[in-house]
């Protein structure tokens, strides 16, 4: 077959929960609304569930402001940088609703632990606010010294591909997901990555360090992250530099949210892994080293070269078979039904490889993936290269047919239901992603399209996040972007992967194509790839580290291959087993890979990107009570929160759980039971923050600590930024 070149409603109602959270300290905080009557100033506050973040202009609460946002929790983002923006003062902070004094923000995330100009009594303000209502404070990047409870460095300089460690406290704390190991990258020998401060805590401080490095030269540590608690306040301490990008970050973003938000907040993060397999039953044109091009594919002039195409067997049924189970890994193949009866035509009716996935069809999911991959975009016109769209009289684009689409969609269908294929009908990958738009042949999706979609039932179409990273309609039904693995459809073996990535990457001077200088988004390598250690030295790492960034991204897209990257070397595994097995190694089994399939992903995409639009309008409201936390969205967008663990949903007629667990909370989304305008969740007990006693506690105050607190005259030394964390280091080849 030829192949072608690519590369419930919360509604007007209300989520409330009853919240064993601690009772705040007394309340006198002006308000915009005037101050707290007597009788106010002895009700639980209301705190809304928004999260503050005070920029300098920085990575590190850019990096922050990302992860709130992929989140789904709510945030204001207020520049120092920036002329007119609003002055943090009480009347900021807080005011009064409906008699009940109101802190409108739940945590406080700062550059450091003072970014304000002298004289400025901003940091003052911050200060009472949040002694006042028990609110955390989060030091996105500061120097170490003792106004943030540590003793000057020890060492301050690179901790480029330094393995770090969470401590025993951030194990039994925030970062309770993580096995303990927390690794730097260095992806670059000649662009620093990161930098940071390594000391200890002061003396008479009451400092707890959750994640530590070695001190380079010396058998102590330093810690990187850690909690201050101080006078009634609590702060995260954290002493590196980073950006939203790196694995360090990734790692450690959930705990930052989760001890800010004390894990109660909107929104919520899981780490996602799905491979989709394409062209199962097809058979892959092959790489021609000597042509550089693939016979049989529009990248090759016609009649140049023969065709040797590339397609699974038994055996690779079998170990794909084996490899899934042992990884605890479900594989979506996306199949092909017209390259088995093709494939039967030609062998006296025998297809040994159809055999054997019937055989095994339960250990897989399935995907419609056309009947035998045809292009279903403009006719296309292969006379050149590149390829162009056939055009009509008029000079319009030529589209192929609404019949020949439905056709394909249909036959395939079919062919699975006599193969007892479990098969979700709602899904569709078309060959290449073809009928949607394709830059620059085909600035339109093929007008054809929609309507073979919806006489067909698609609910869900895939396409490749490398053009349209984001979910859009397609008439019925919803894209789901998928990450292209950089591994070639057209190599089954290691040598052709290394030769066409060497072509594409290396420049004309070096002997490649010269593309990776044509396109402004693509690195050329300094040179060829060893044809012998080329794949295992710089392609696999290279690919892991892409796929792991989507992963600890809380993006949920799914990877494509093809199937013969199963077949032949299976070149695939090792990129496969190097993403989840690094996964493994720095997770506990609180955090295991969420592997989803393709309706699945379309609907957490859908939610997701309502949710946003909810945020952005303004829509929704949410605070917390005393124990009650009340949400407010509009009508048909569902809300998404995050819990502590054992928190129920209370229903008329009963109670059931809240959301699924993860990480040591409990997330999802959720909706009004039927006949309600909200949902109730409780608490299966109380949590209260370890630095921060409930009022009327018999709990010993916190201690006096030697280090004093910071001033508005005392503001944070400036601390280095590194190259690679300003900005993402660029060492990927970018596709």
């Amino acid at each position: 077959m030829k192949r072608i070149r690519r590369h419930r409603a919360l509604g007007a109602g209300v989520l409330v929960l009853a919240l064993g959270l601690p009772a705040a300290p007394a309340f006198g905080l002006p308000a915009a609304a005037g101050p707290p009557t007597p009788a106010a100033a002895e009700q639980a506050p209301r705190i809304d569930l928004r999260v503050l973040v005070v920029s300098d202009g920085g990575p590190a609460t850019a990096a922050i402001a990302a992860e709130l946002r992929a989140a789904g929790t709510p945030f204001t983002l207020v520049d120092l940088t920036r002329a007119g923006r609003p002055v943090i003062d009480a009347a900021f902070l807080a005011d009064t609703v409906d008699g009940r004094p109101r802190a409108k923000y739940q945590a406080v995330v700062l550059p450091n632990d003072n970014p304000f100009p002298a004289g400025s009594g901003e940091l003052a303000a911050l200060v009472r606010y949040e002694k006042l209502y028990a609110v955390p404070q989060v030091n996105a990047y500061t120097y170490a010294r003792p106004q943030v409870g540590l003793r000057t460095p020890a060492y301050s300089g690179s901790l480029d591909g330094v393995r770090a460690q969470v401590t025993a406290a951030g194990r039994g704390g925030p970062f309770g997901y993580l096995e303990g190991a927390v690794p730097f990258e260095d992806n670059s020998p000649t662009v620093g990555e990161s930098y940071a401060f390594l000391a200890e805590p002061a003396p008479g401080a009451d400092f707890t360090p959750y994640v530590e490095a070695p001190v380079p030269g010396s058998t102590g540590t330093g810690s990187l992250v850690g909690e201050y608690r101080h006078d009634g306040r609590r702060e995260l301490v954290v002493t590196f530099a980073y950006n939203q990008y790196q694995q360090q970050f990734r790692l450690l973003a959930r705990g930052i949210v989760d001890w800010m938000t004390q894990n109660v907040r909107l929104g919520a993060a899981r780490n996602y892994f799905a491979v989709h397999i394409d062209d199962v039953f097809a058979a892959d044109d092959r790489w021609d080293s000597k042509l550089n091009c693939t016979p049989g594919d529009v990248d090759c002039p016609p009649g140049q070269g023969e065709s040797n195409p590339i397609r699974m067997t038994p055996d690779d049924v079998q170990h794909a078979a084996d490899w899934s189970k042992s990884r605890g890994f479900t594989l979506d193949l996306a199949y092909n039904g017209g390259g088995s009866v093709e494939h039967r035509e030609n062998n006296s009716g025998a297809d040994p490889l159809a055999d054997s996935f019937g055989a095994k069809r339960d250990e897989f999911r399935w995907i419609n993936h056309t009947y035998d991959h045809p292009y279903l975009g403009c006719e296309q016109d292969v006379s050149s290269v590149p390829w162009k769209c056939a055009k009509n009289p008029d000079g319009s684009i030529r589209y192929v047919g609404q019949a020949e689409i439905s056709r394909q969609i249909a036959d395939n269908r079919q062919w699975a239901a006599t193969q007892q294929l479990p098969v979700s009908n709602d899904e569709l990958v078309t060959g290449e992603h073809s009928g949607l738009k394709l830059s620059p042949q085909q600035p339109e999706d093929n007008p054809n399209l929609v309507p073979a979609l919806a006489a067909n039932g698609i609910g869900w179409l895939g396409s490749d996040s490398s053009r349209e990273p984001q979910q859009r309609t397609v008439g019925p039904a919803r894209t789901v972007s998928r990450h292209p693995i950089n591994i070639f459809y057209n190599a089954g073996r290691v040598a052709e992967q290394v030769d066409e990535y060497n072509w594409i990457y290396t420049s004309r001077a070096q002997g490649g194509s010269g593309l990776c200088e044509d396109l402004p988004s693509t690195t050329c390598l300094p040179g060829p790839l060893d044809a012998a250690t080329g794949y295992a030295q710089h392609i696999v790492p290279q690919e892991i580290s892409t796929a792991m960034s989507h992963v600890l991204g809380n993006d949920p897209r799914p990877h494509f291959i093809h199937q013969s990257n199963l077949a032949e070397d299976r070149i695939a595994y090792p990129v496969l087993d190097g993403t989840i097995q690094g996964y493994d190694a720095l997770h506990t089994a609180s955090a295991p890979l969420v592997n989803l399939r393709m309706r699945d992903i379309g609907a957490e995409l859908r939610d997701r990107a309502a949710w946003a639009a909810a945020l952005d309008a303004g829509q929704v409201t949410a605070y917390r009570i005393g124990s009650a936390v009340t949400v407010r969205s509009p009508a048909g967008v569902r809300a998404t929160a995050t819990m502590p663990a054992g928190t129920r949903r209370v229903l008329a007629s009963g109670t059931d759980a809240f959301g699924q667990p993860y990480a040591g909370t409990v997330s999802g989304w959720v909706a009004p039971d039927g006949g309600q305008s909200d949902v109730t969740l409780s608490l299966a007990a109380p949590e209260v923050p370890a630095a921060v006693a409930p009022k009327g506690s018999t709990a010993p105050a916190p201690q006096q600590t030697a280090p004093q607190e910071s001033t508005p005259q005392q503001t944070a030394p400036r601390t280095p930024v590194p190259p690679g964390v300003a900005r993402p280091v660029p060492y990927r080849s970018q596709r």
